[in-house]
């Protein structure tokens, strides 16, 4: 299974029958050596016309200039024609049976998804690395397959493109441990139903949630209240069990409705797919739990029944400015600028980067937004691949439906909530973008400006020394590739970034409203914060892909140890206790699985032992946890069963397989106890790590207990985490000392100071700042641009922006 060969040996008859035989899929409703000589060459003739463009006297802020990749991006996506095309060949299959989304029922067959399938590494290199055809294409298509008592997601695969003759489809199963033809159950079949079944429940009750409250929840225009609960549902002894909590809805327009939770809860049991099969299992209101409805009616209209004070919107849940004005805070802040053109190029077409010695192409998901491929330094690959892989919000508390929250956020996905960027703000206002698309029920959705380009100098330096007679000083240049998705209540800001001594760091931040709780009972799982509120604790865990290539494909994970020792010496005539370094390789997967030392005494490195530097030292890359980091803190989560796996360690170690390409499935919260990924499953063989091709998967994230400084929103200052992956006796020196943005200045006393720039250019214009404001003019956001593509219409464009809820 290296690669799609083996389709064709395949069945197409048998893989119809298998597939159509159980029915099918659902999406959510809710809430690349390139020769390092040519390219350098290229870079230099690039860099001598940006010189002559920046002394002609003006000042040129122009954007990258123009260029072309060196290869076509593999990774990149469908063209709107072959999304498109895919679509229309699938929905003229009569087995398939769909309809258009927008028409569609219940009990309807959709088309979810069209996307291309990532190719296979084994496939890949031979084209990026050699003089080999591209892949071949396929796309990978997920059905909603409704029409049935027991309705599926199926991930089917359509190809090769282009659509002819020879196209066929078949269910997508190699790269999942979940051998069922590529299907999962789908537990939101019945969305609509089920909402209405819970609004019918509420209104049994509208007298006591309007005395409560004043207002009700009963699928009605004029609801003030909303009624959701947990994810994923409760999937015990076969069963469908849901809680769901009431909340107030906001009374202005800041989207502050999680901040409102009120403290009632009922259960359902939602197994199967006929309602009045359905039934209420109970009732829950501080902290005592009713079986009935009457008992629950009988208690409230009680003498001795405590009724709590609900949550309700006001200032304090908006975003805009109040308080006390700042001490010359009217006054315009600094701001950062680029005194001439962009020193980066970017093919726009074909997604590629390159900055200084470093080069990429970026590809681009529905489930997990932006992806880094082939990223490379001075011409030699550091990494194949550099992707998120999930992102899981799981929380804990008193009542139920923090109890019972595990969010995985590619269910949702990353790529829809991409929105554009904010100039000035989410980036800087001279920084170039990329627009990112995706295409769902039978639409192409493109987002504009949803991925930026900047380079920003640190407000450290790279390096410094000073001496009696010489300071020597280097700017800290980086260049930053950022895109910020606003999963439900939490904006992600995803940022890559590339240094000058070689290193790249990956950083998240997270911001936008938390998932609060109700304040009854809770003093264990979180801070009080406002009048009936409390800050639910959790966990955000966000789990990566790096797939490291050091000086080629085979390489060895190598710890090296601070350990505290009692030495004898020769020279010494007693004992000393200090300390000495441990190196030891990891052997097999069953090693695999790291959690990072306390006090950071051990450092993490990928190497290649085969080719060891001068000094027969090995080179290689290691990786740092620079901004906090984090692993899930349940242990043997009962919301997550057989799909926590990925987030249980800080680092996992293992070989790399095409059929293994993810750690995650946005449809594992469909079935916990048998997701469609069991990341546990990628160790049981129990193979060699040493001078093979390794894949690191390791998590970022926050343990959050929200205070009374998340409100109205988490900031981005505190709820970060970052990694950094850094050459490590990889080159024979600091790389960095290659770039002529340094100082050094010579003096000493009764001498005039003399001043070495070492041929950088020098400012000679002034900036025009009028453009920089022209870059800060928000006038022109629109959220998405969107073509429907059942019928196909290019030339019909029109603009909207989704929203999770």
């Amino acid at each position: 299974m290296a690669g799609h060969s083996w389709i064709s040996s395949l069945s197409h008859i048998s893989l119809l029958l298998l597939i159509l035989s159980s029915s099918s899929l659902a999406a959510p409703n809710s809430p690349w050596m390139r020769e390092a000589r040519s390219r350098l060459a290229k870079s230099s003739q690039l860099s001598g016309s940006l010189s002559k463009r920046f002394t002609n006297g003006s000042c040129d802020t122009a954007g990258p200039e123009d260029f072309k990749a060196p290869k076509a991006n593999v990774w990149s996506g469908l063209t709107d024609v072959e999304a498109a095309s895919v679509t229309k060949w699938l929905f003229r299959m009569s087995g398939l049976n769909l309809t258009n989304s927008s028409k569609a029922g219940e009990w309807d067959n959709t088309l979810l998804l069209v996307e291309l399938n990532v190719p296979n590494k084994t496939d890949v290199l031979p084209y990026i690395d050699g003089n080999a055809s591209a892949p071949e294409r396929w796309a990978h298509a997920v059905l909603d397959m409704r029409a049935s008592e027991d309705p599926v997601l199926a991930d089917i695969l359509v190809g090769p493109l282009p659509i002819d003759s020879a196209t066929t489809w078949m269910p997508l199963e190699y790269p999942y441990t979940k051998k069922s033809g590529g299907k999962t159950r789908n537990l939101d079949a019945d969305s609509g139903l089920s909402y209405e079944f819970r609004c019918n429940i509420s209104a049994t009750i509208a007298d006591i949630t309007m005395d409560l409250w004043g207002g009700t929840a009963m699928c009605k225009k004029n609801d003030s209240l909303s009624i959701w609960g947990i994810d994923p549902v409760w999937q015990y002894d076969g069963r469908v069990t849901r809680w769901v909590q009431f909340w107030n809805y906001p009374t202005d327009e800041f989207d502050a409705l999680t901040l409102l939770p009120l403290g009632l809860y009922f259960k359902t049991d939602e197994t199967g797919r006929d309602p009045s099969a359905w039934k209420l299992e109970g009732w829950l209101y501080n902290d005592v739990f009713y079986p009935t409805t009457a008992e629950f009616r009988s208690a409230y209209f009680s003498a001795n029944f405590t009724k709590l004070p609900p949550n309700v919107a006001g200032d304090w849940s908006g975003t805009d400015r109040r308080g006390s004005e700042l001490p010359m805070d009217a006054l315009p802040p600094p701001q950062a600028v680029r005194a001439g053109p962009a020193r980066y190029s970017v093919d726009q077409e074909a997604k590629y980067v390159e900055w200084m010695d470093f080069s990429f192409y970026i590809g681009f998901t529905r489930d997990r937004g932006m992806a880094l491929y082939d990223i490379r330094h001075k011409g030699q690959r550091i990494l194949y691949e550099l992707s998120l892989q999930e992102a899981l919000a799981h929380y804990a508390g008193g009542d139920p439906t923090q109890s019972g929250t595990a969010y995985l956020d590619t269910f949702y996905g990353f790529g829809p909530y991409a929105f554009e960027l904010v100039p000035g703000y989410d980036c800087p206002a001279y920084a170039s973008y990329m627009n990112t698309s995706f295409y769902i029920d039978e639409t192409t959705h493109t987002h504009i400006n949803s991925i930026c380009f900047f380079e920003f100098d640190a407000d450290y330096p790279m390096q410094r020394h000073s001496t009696g007679t010489y300071v020597a000083n280097t700017k800290n240049v980086y260049f930053t590739v950022r895109s910020v998705s606003t999963v439900g209540n939490y904006d992600y800001m995803f940022s890559y970034e590339f240094y000058l001594d070689g290193s790249i760091k990956v950083t998240v931040r997270a911001s936008g409203y938390i998932q609060s709780a109700y304040f009854a009972a809770n003093e264990d799982y979180g801070y009080q914060i406002h009048d009936a509120l409390s800050g639910s604790m959790h966990d955000h865990v966000l789990n990566y892909k790096a797939d490291f290539d050091i000086l080629g494909k085979a390489n060895s994970f190598q710890m090296t140890t601070f350990v505290p020792t009692m030495e004898t010496y020769p020279w010494h005539d007693r004992p000393r206790n200090t300390m000495r370094v441990n190196r030891t390789m990891l052997k097999s997967e069953s090693e695999g699985k790291i959690f990072y030392t306390g006090n950071g005494a051990t450092q993490y490195r990928v190497v290649n032992t085969d080719k060891p530097n001068k000094y027969g030292e090995y080179r290689g890359y290691r990786i740092l946890p620079s901004d906090g980091t984090c692993h899930l803190t349940v242990q043997n989560s009962s919301n997550l069963e057989a799909a926590v796996h990925p987030f249980t360690h800080d680092l996992y170690v293992l070989r790399q397989k095409d059929t293994e390409p993810r750690s995650c499935h946005p449809y594992n919260g469909f079935d916990v106890y048998d997701p469609m990924i069991d990341f546990s499953e990628f160790f049981e063989d129990d193979e060699s790590l040493e001078q093979e091709d390794l894949v690191v998967y390791f998590n970022l994230g926050m343990h959050h207990l929200p205070h009374t400084g998340d409100l109205p929103n988490t900031v981005f200052t505190t709820a970060h985490s970052g990694v950094q992956f850094m050459p490590v006796n990889y080159y024979e020196g600091d790389v960095s000392r290659e770039t002529r943005q340094m100082v050094r200045v010579d003096y000493g006393e009764g001498k005039k100071a003399e001043v070495k720039t070492f041929g950088q250019d020098e400012v000679k214009c002034e900036l025009d700042m009028s453009s920089m404001e022209e870059g800060k003019d928000l006038s022109g956001y629109v959220g998405d641009v969107v073509i429907r593509k059942f019928p196909y219409d290019p030339n019909d464009p029109y603009f909207e922006t989704d929203s999770i809820s």
